[in-house]
This record gives structure tokens, C-alpha cells and sequence, in this order.
């Protein structure tokens, strides 16, 4: 667990990777104006909670409980990235009385299902992870090239990255198995649950490739009076790779 920076509490639900490090410049951002507080998933180094086949999604409420708890907090603004969203759209559905707010950023959409070529990956990860990389990486220079036209910057915030996720990797088992899992789960449900108010981010349509915007946007119409904010010239790795940016979205929120 990480816990860093003071002001509102905000905790931050990191993607299918499971891994915090990977978000270490949100983080820093963030923790300018906020006290951040952050965990890997279930399942990965330095969590306490088992991750198998015998796991229950819900058993990623009880996890966020204990990153609370451990933080002695009783409450906080909820943020999750990607299929981190889901997990804090659950949570903000059973756990009202601990959320003040919720930020689904680029999240998959409440019906959601793996795309042919990733279900075969999600079926044999080790099979498919050169897949899966290799669509990872050009995904990647795509949305980094908008956010950062210029050669120096694209090979330093690539250097950085290469370095964290190097440290922190991902485990192919691991993210078919949270895939596998929220496959299974009914979110509409969930969306009339959610009585805390509600932000939802998406990067633009044509740079998204990981989660269709459209997607993102259906929880507008189920979750009573969520807010939308377009996050500009970025698609699914707004959080990383503009993370300034991000902040000030967040700030807006959660001052406003």
C-alpha cells in the first residue's frame, strides 16, 4: 500500500495490470493537492488477500475495506482506472457510507465482454502475451505521439515507463483471470446503487483503443447525475502520460 501527500482523501483503484507502480506519475500528481492512498490488486506482490480460481469479484470490495482500513480512513473519493472503474463503481454500490465520491476513468462499459482476439488471450495467457504486447506497445506510441509530439519527450517519458512496468510486471495469468471475473458481473445493477456524485472521464474516440468511449459513456445514463469530462489529445493512458492534466480534472471535482 501507498499512502502519500495531504488534503481529501482519494483513493486510486490502478487497471487489469493490478500493479500501483505503473500509475507513479498520477500519483505524484495527485498528491500535490491530495492525500493518495493506493494498492496493487489481490494477487500481487505485498497483498494480503488470495487471488484463484476460487475468487469472487466481490471479494475486490473486501479488498478496498482493508486499504481503508490499514489507512485508518473512513471514507474517501473513489477513483478507478480502466477495469480499476469497475471495482470502485462495485464498492461505490455496497459500500455508500464510505464513498464522498466516484471517478470512473476509461472504464469498461456495465455490459462488458473481451473482444474476440483478447478472449483468446485472456483463454491461453501465456500463449497470447506476445499478442497482447505487441498490440500493447503500438496502441501506446499512437496515443504517446499525440501527447508528446517531440522526440525527447516521447523517448524520456518511454524510458520511465519501460523502467516502472520492468519493476512492477505484469502477469499474464493475473489480468485474464480479473478479465474472466468481470465478464461474469451484472454493473448495471450496481449503477442504481450509487448514491455519491459521480464523474466520468473518457480520452477521445479515435485515440481509445483499449475501451470504447461509448462504453465508458453509458454509465451517464445509469448512474443518476453523473458528470462527464473529456479528457483532450489523450485516449486510455491519459492517467501516465498527461498525468498534470489528470490532476486538474480531479481537482475540479472533488473541489467543485
Amino acid at each position: 500500500m501507498l499512502d502519500v501527500g495531504s488534503g481529501p482523501t482519494l483513493l486510486l483503484i490502478p487497471g487489469i495490470q493490478g500493479r500501483w507502480e505503473w500509475m507513479r506519475p498520477t500519483i505524484d500528481a495527485l498528491a500535490r493537492e491530495f492525500r493518495v492512498i493506493t494498492a496493487s490488486l489481490p494477487g500481487e506482490p505485498g497483498v494480503d488477500m488470495r487471488f484463484d480460481e476460487g475468487t469472487h469479484f466481490d471479494a475486490l470490495v473486501g479488498h478496498i475495506d482493508a486499504v481503508l482500513d490499514a489507512a485508518g480512513v473512513t471514507d474517501a473519493v473513489i477513483c478507478g482506472v480502466s477495469f480499476g472503474g469497475l471495482i470502485a463503481l462495485r464498492y461505490a454500490a455496497r459500500r455508500s457510507h464510505r464513498v464522498r465520491g466516484l471517478i470512473l476513468v476509461s472504464t469498461p462499459g456495465p455490459r462488458w465482454k473481451l473482444k474476440p482476439h483478447l478472449a483468446w488471450c485472456a483463454r491461453w495467457p501465456t500463449l497470447g502475451t506476445p499478442l497482447f504486447a505487441f498490440s500493447a506497445v503500438r496502441r501506446y506510441w499512437t496515443e504517446l505521439r499525440t501527447i508528446h509530439p517531440g522526440l525527447p519527450a516521447q523517448f524520456s517519458v518511454s524510458a520511465a515507463t519501460s523502467w516502472r512496468v520492468v519493476k512492477a510486471p505484469a502477469i499474464p495469468y493475473r489480468m485474464s483471470r480479473r478479465a474472466r471475473l468481470a465478464e461474469a458481473q451484472d454493473f448495471e445493477a450496481d449503477c442504481a446503487c450509487v448514491t455519491a456524485p459521480t464523474l466520468v472521464v473518457t480520452g477521445e474516440r479515435e485515440l481509445d483503443q483499449v475501451v470504447p468511449c461509448d462504453e465508458t459513456m453509458r454509465y451517464l445514463t445509469l448512474i443518476p447525475g453523473a458528470r462527464f469530462q473529456l479528457f483532450e489529445r489523450t485516449g486510455h493512458l491519459g492517467t501516465v502520460l498527461a498525468p498534470e492534466r489528470f490532476a486538474a480534472i480531479v481537482s475540479r471535482f472533488m473541489n467543485g
